[in-house]
């Protein structure tokens, strides 16, 4: 059976800048021996159709980047991702403009999952009436509470009927029946053979319907295996950690973020990647010499 996610060898870095002019010449030069932070560091894994997937980890472990790169929001920095089918990702706000109303947002993020006008006519009234935010439904989204916010963005994202559903930390807002709601209809999704990867600090909701657990540990794979082990060895680590006093808390974290940072690293790439990052560096320097060359000749014509 052919994995319904497949990453190889993913990593996702961000370029640290000492100050704000280190950006430009980093965009211009063809080395790249900036420091970086990992946020993810060379991540493997499988998921196949039908499962239902959890992650779990500390806060800023990359839980949120990784849920990013699958839904193909962010780009890896380097790795292969392998997705066979649509993905729609469920965060609060995410992809809900705060200038538009409710119905507003509805039409433009169903029309950015492909929908014609006519199927978004047809689901409209359903989107709204499991969202049941009342006459805020026609209010600009900047003035919805983080429940309302997550209440839309989960009701578009289940009707627009992806392959692959991913839900970044949506259900830990909101009353306890739109949460029951929102169960509901994950579990039918998971009983349609539909693949969910599921984002939560909650480990009683991971419990409640994951198949198999990724617990993520500052940027890299922790542990990924059926829920019951990895939910036992994960609250094994919460209560040791918990234990410590508040110094050693942050001397722990201290250590493991010092691995996240490298100095100069020089990754291999993908052909596209090399090519893509080979051609803009081309791009800007000759636009960069360009400019510098209309600028002198304008000085020097003007000076006679």
């Amino acid at each position: 059976m052919n994995p319904k996610i497949r990453c190889t060898n993913v990593s996702k870095s961000f370029r640290l800048y000492r100050k704000q002019s280190d950006k430009l010449l980093d965009i211009i030069s063809l080395k790249k021996d900036r420091d970086q932070f990992y946020a993810l560091k060379n991540i493997d894994f499988e998921i196949n159709e039908g499962e239902a997937i959890g992650i779990i980890g500390l806060n800023g472990s990359g839980k949120s980047t990784l849920s990013n790169i699958l839904a193909q929001v962010i780009p890896p920095s380097f790795g292969d991702i392998e997705i066979n089918g649509e993905t729609s990702l469920i965060a609060i706000s995410v992809g809900l403009n705060p200038s538009l109303t409710g119905m507003e947002n509805i039409k433009m993020k169903c029309l950015m999952h492909g929908l014609t006008n006519a199927e978004i006519n047809m689901i409209q009234d359903d989107i709204v009436e499991f969202a049941d935010i009342g006459n805020f439904i026609h209010q600009p989204v900047k003035n919805y509470s983080s429940g309302m916010k997550s209440r839309l963005g989960f009701a578009i994202s289940i009707h627009t009927n992806p392959d692959i559903l991913i839900v970044d930390e949506a259900l830990s807002v909101g009353d306890q029946t739109f949460y029951q709601k929102c169960l509901n209809k994950i579990n039918e999704f998971k009983s349609e053979g539909k693949t969910i990867i599921f984002v939560s600090h909650s480990l009683s909701q991971i419990q409640a319907f994951c198949d198999r657990v990724m617990w993520i540990h500052f940027g890299e794979i922790k542990m990924f295996d059926e829920t019951k082990k990895v939910i036992s060895e994960y609250k094994k680590f919460i209560h040791t950690f918990n234990a410590l006093s508040d110094e050693e808390k942050k001397i722990s974290r201290t250590k493991m973020l010092e691995k996240q940072y490298t100095e100069n690293v020089n990754e291999p790439q993908s052909k596209e990647q090399q090519k893509n990052g080979f051609n803009l560096s081309v791009i800007l320097q000759s636009f960069v010499l360009l400019v510098a060359v209309i600028v002198s000749a304008t000085y020097m014509l003007s000076s006679h």
